[in-house]
Order: structure tokens, then sequence, then C-alpha cells
């Protein structure tokens, strides 16, 4: 059920003096809008290179037919852009509203106030585009966001840079820019703290638009390569903060499905199926064996046998590399929880509990393993693998705009539902990565999953060979770390 309310002049008469005054602002803000709705497609057009990004980036990260509130909506135009399954739009202009409603039938649209407005319903996303300049008490519109919140939802936070404070006037005095009513000039650190203030915390924050205007491969170049490089990132006209509804800590019980690819690893089969504890309301082990020249998959069948109350199976995988077998793994398991277990043992077992209570109490959505917070056996890392290892987790940490010290480690765990977001997005990626790290921390990221480490002890070897070649997969990291700054830094700028 849609609620919001609107004091009455009896009601403000009684109120503090400073609620009368926020009304007055409020009411001064929504005139304003209404005179402005008849020539807001004019200004539109004349800013369209800058729309057309803003829409951009928000297709990147919401995909098509999650439920979306936009407060603020104006007249529906990214909302529809959207396309959600459930969209509602509300703003403080009547008059963009009757606009947005005769434009966009397929959605709703409310004529409230952020500071009003409360829904009975719940969203995936809740969009704050542009309007934190002109609320009264952002206080209270992230309280009202939060109380329309589930804990998977996400809301973004995107509005201007106070270094292009001149600009923007500027812009205004030369009629490039119609003039608004601007009252907060709000960073990024402002709206973490308001989050902080509704028990919501930050998943991620970045720049974004150097160029806002039309010049061929030059808007792309400028805003896709450059707005990212320091210290032009400093130089971005917006900002972009990504929040997600802290942790409750209430720990839900769930099943696990631990996939392990195994390509020559007969040895450590037996030790793998004992090592590995039961976790949740139940756990099974799926071995997905990818063409061994060993006895790998006779030593699968055989702990199969040896162990008939444990759900273990056996998946031929029919491609190549880990990434593909992690996939194979994923798409065949029964439970909720998902885990990737190296089959050479390097990260023990025994660490699979951490990772089950991270995320079953809500800590992350997805965890990834550190190998780099403890030392290691001297043979446990090579140097230049170290060495590439901290340089690719430095490179899309960066990419990701979340801190991810060890992008490599083989033990990853999420739930099937986000793994499916991930997969249903792959398109933005392509079958690009022969690891499965990427796919998963990439897609991720770009949905705003919270991504979290955990610090694991590496261990060397104790059968067989790596199955990695640290010159040949280094140039193909190389071409996958240019592909992740395409995919997540330039393709959301494309002009589409």
């Amino acid at each position: 059920m849609l609620r919001h309310v609107t004091p009455t002049l009896r009601q403000l008469d009684a109120a503090a003096p400073d609620k009368r005054i926020e009304r007055r602002r409020a009411d001064a803000v929504a005139r304003f809008f209404d005179a402005f709705a008849p020539v807001e497609e004019k200004w539109r057009r004349r800013a369209a290179t800058y729309h057309l990004i803003i829409a951009s980036i928000y297709r990147f990260i919401v995909p098509r037919g999650a439920s979306v509130l936009e407060i603020g909506c104006g007249s529906g135009t990214l909302l529809a852009a959207l396309e959600p399954s459930r969209g509602i739009g509300i703003d403080v202009s009547g008059a963009m509203i009757e606009r947005a409603r005769r434009d966009h039938p397929g959605l709703e649209f409310v004529t409230a106030a952020g500071e009003d407005f409360v829904t009975d319903e719940e969203f995936d996303y809740v969009i704050v585009s542009d309007l934190v300049p002109y609320a009264d008490d952002l206080i209270a519109v992230f309280r009202n966001v939060a109380s329309m919140s589930h804990a998977r939802t996400r809301v973004i936070v995107e509005s201007y840079s106070a270094l292009w404070r001149p600009a923007v006037k500027l812009a205004e005095l030369l009629r490039l820019k119609p003039r608004k009513p601007i009252q907060n000039w709000v960073s990024p650190d402002d709206v973490r703290n308001l989050f902080d203030l509704v028990d919501f915390e930050v998943v991620s924050v970045q720049g974004q638009i150097l160029f806002p205007w039309r010049v061929p491969f030059l808007t792309t170049f400028l805003n896709g390569v450059v707005a990212h490089i320091w210290p032009f990132s400093l130089l971005t006209l917006t900002y972009w903060v990504v929040g997600r509804p802290k942790a409750k800590r209430v720990r839900e019980e769930a099943g696990v499905s631990v996939v392990v690819p195994c390509r020559n690893e007969e040895g450590t089969i037996d030790e793998i199926v004992r090592r590995i504890p039961e976790l949740g309301s139940g756990t099974e082990i799926i071995f997905v064996e990818g063409g061994s020249s060993d006895d790998t998959r006779r030593a699968i069948e055989r702990v199969i046998a040896a162990n008939p109350k444990r759900a273990i199976r056996l998946v031929p995988q029919t491609g190549i590399g880990k990434g593909d077998a992690v996939r194979c793994g994923f798409a065949v398991a029964n439970q909720d929880v998902l885990m990737i277990l190296d089959g050479d043992l390097s990260v023990a077992p025994e660490v699979l509990p951490a990772f089950y209570e991270t995320l079953v109490t809500g800590r992350a959505d997805l965890v990834n393993g550190s190998r780099l917070v403890y030392g290691r056996e001297p043979s446990a890392m090579r140097f230049l693998n170290l060495l590439g290892n901290k340089f690719f987790s430095y490179v899309f940490g960066w990419l990701m705009k979340q801190r991810v010290k060890d992008t490599l480690c083989g033990t990853k765990v999420l739930r099937r539902r986000d793994y499916e977001q991930i997969a249903a997005g792959r398109a933005e990626f392509g079958e690009f990565d022969p690891f499965g790290d990427f796919d998963l921390l990439l897609g991720a990221a770009r949905l705003g999953m919270k991504i979290v480490d955990l610090p694991v002890r590496y261990h060397p070897r104790t059968y067989g060979r790596t199955n990695i070649s640290r010159f040949r997969h280094g140039v193909l990291l190389l071409q996958m770390s240019f592909l992740g700054f395409h995919k997540l830094k330039v393709v959301p700028v494309r002009l589409r």
C-alpha cells in the first residue's frame, strides 16, 4: 500500500519553526519544477549527451526486470529506460508526475516528497538520482528508503561533485543549463555518513563523466578512460555511491554445494572428501574432472563408492579450463550456498566453515579467499607468482572499486541466486575468463554486491604439478585486465 503524508496548514502552524521553514522550502522546490515541466524536454535535448550517459550507467548497474523505486523521478524518463518489472517513481512536482504518467503508462508515479513517501513494498533497487541537491531533510529521505529495502536492496545515489559548482553556475549564466534551486552540495563522505545513520553501508564509490558533450570517439575516450585515471578522476562531474543495508547478523541455515575442479589430482581426492566438513543443513561435494592423464576419475569413483552416506558426485567436464569447470559444477549444484575449492588442497578445506559463516550471517554477498595476509611457506608460491598476484589484485580492486587483496585465490563462496544474477549478465563481459575468478568478481562488482576478503593460509602442493603457466597465463591476465577495464569503465558510459 502506498502512503505519503503532506502536513496541513494547521499542522504546520503547530509544528516547530524549523519544520515550517523546511516545508516552505519544499513547496518552493515543487513550484519551481511545476513551472519547469513544460520546458523540461527542451533543456533535456540541450544536455542530451549527459542524460544518455547517466541512463547508460544506470542500465549497466540495474538489471532488467528488477523492482525499482526512483525518488525524484521527474518526467520518468530514467525509470522507464531501466525496464523494471515493477517501477514506482515519486516526485514533489505534480506537473512532472502528470507528464510521467502520460509518457510512461506502464509505470506508477506518485506526487510526494522523499521525506514523506512510504510504501509497504520493498524494492530491489532504490535510485536517488540528482535529488540530494534539492532535499530538505536527507535523514528523513534515507530513513524512508531503509524502510522500503529488503536485505538485498541496493541504493544508488548519484549527484554533482562540489568541484563543478563554479562550472554549473557559469553554465546557468550562459543558459547552457537551467537555473535550478540547488540547496545542498553533498559529498560522497556525506552520503556515507547518511548511510551510517540509517544502518546502511557503502559498497562502492566512483566518479563518472568528465566530458558531458557529444564528440565522436572523444566523448567515450574521456569519460570511459581518462575519467578513471588519477588525477583526472578527481575532476569528474558526478559521483555514484552504491549502498546496501548492514547485515543484521542473523544466522540463516542453508545447504552447501562444494565444487572441486580437478585435473590430474588423483593423490588428493580421498583427502578432500575426508577433510571437507558437513556444513549448514547439508553438504554435497561435486568433483568436476577435466580430462586427467592420471587416474583422477577412477579415484573419484572409488571415493563415491566408499562413502555412501555422503552426497558426492562426479561431473565429467566437456569444456576446457577451471572457469568452465566451475560453471559446469554450479549448473548441477542442488544447494543454496555455492563454494569453490581447488583440487590441489593449497587452501585447507577446514577453513570452509568460516566462509559459510561470513556468507549466511549477511556480512558479504561474495566471500573471496585471500592468500596474501598470512605468511607463506617458501615453496607454496613462487616469487613471480606472488608479484603477479599482488599486481592483478591491485588492478582488479581498482576496477571494481572494492578492496580485494587476492583476486586469484581459488576459494570463493556465494549464494546461488547471486550467481544466477551474475550468469544472467555474463553477456556484458563474455566467456573470456578461463579461471572463473574474474567472471565472479567483475559480475558481482557490476551488480553492487558486497565482496569481502577472508584470509586463508596457502599451502604447497603435496601431489602432482601445477596446471598454471606463469607466463602464458600472465599474458592472458593482462588481456583480461584490459577487457575488464573496457567492460567496467568504458561500456557503462558508451552512448547507446
